[in-house]
């Protein structure tokens, strides 16, 4: 059994990105952790029904996972890079240093949204095997809308592991339609028909009907 955290700047970063994984790891028994860096109030100037249905939203996602807990740090969308970098390490740290993951599914670090790079980057600190030991694999997700719009030649996202996910493909759908204000339909990024359509060409890379694929940025056997 293994315990492992899915890092997600924002809530449907970790279902775009890994959720037919996460599935599958919930299949096998293992325990799995949300932490999620954001999260929209009133006072920053979000609407009292949207951030109940985020909230709400959040809720039944999470039970979709069983997850055995939820982080969810307070600070706000789009401004990550106004908050002190050290203030968002220490939080990760904390988190790390409670729970004692041995596998970390994170944000690619290339992707446009700086939400996205910041939060990486923030783990990236956390990581050091003389100070986190426990971890012991970590890997970046691709994230629809976010990593296939990044335009750095040097950055882009290559990946290197790939998890057949055919038999969890359907209920990965079914829990992004969770996120009503965040799915849309094709050709926006964020619909059904992309995220099929991704798992179908991942999938076909490995001979399976469908597949998630990751960057390995770490693994100590």
């Amino acid at each position: 059994m293994k315990k492992i955290i899915v890092f997600a700047p924002h809530p449907d970063d970790e279902t775009l990105g890994c959720g037919g994984t996460l599935l599958k790891h919930l299949d096998h028994g293992d325990i799995i952790h949300w932490v999620i860096f954001t999260e929209i109030k009133e006072r920053d100037g979000f609407s009292k029904k949207l951030v109940n249905q985020r909230k709400k939203e959040i809720i039944e996602v999470s039970k979709k996972y069983k997850f055995r807990s939820i982080n969810q740090l307070s600070f706000i969308p789009t401004q990550l890079d106004k908050v002190d970098h050290a203030d968002i390490i220490n939080e990760v740290s904390k988190i790390l240093l409670k729970i004692k993951p041995s596998i970390l599914y994170v944000p690619f670090y290339g992707d446009v949204h700086s939400d996205h790079v910041i939060s990486f980057n923030a783990i990236q600190s956390c990581t050091k095997s003389f100070r986190y030991p426990f971890i012991k694999k970590v890997y970046a997700y691709e994230t629809i809308s976010e990593t296939e719009f990044n335009l750095k030649v040097n950055s882009q996202f290559a990946p290197n592991r790939w998890v057949d996910i055919s038999k969890f493909i359907d209920k990965k759908i079914k829990i992004m339609s969770i996120y009503k204000s965040e799915i849309g339909q094709h050709p926006f990024p964020r619909s059904r028909t992309n995220i099929q359509a991704l798992a179908t060409l991942r999938g076909s890379t490995i001979n399976k009907k469908a597949a998630e694929s990751f960057m390995i940025l770490k693994e100590i056997d």
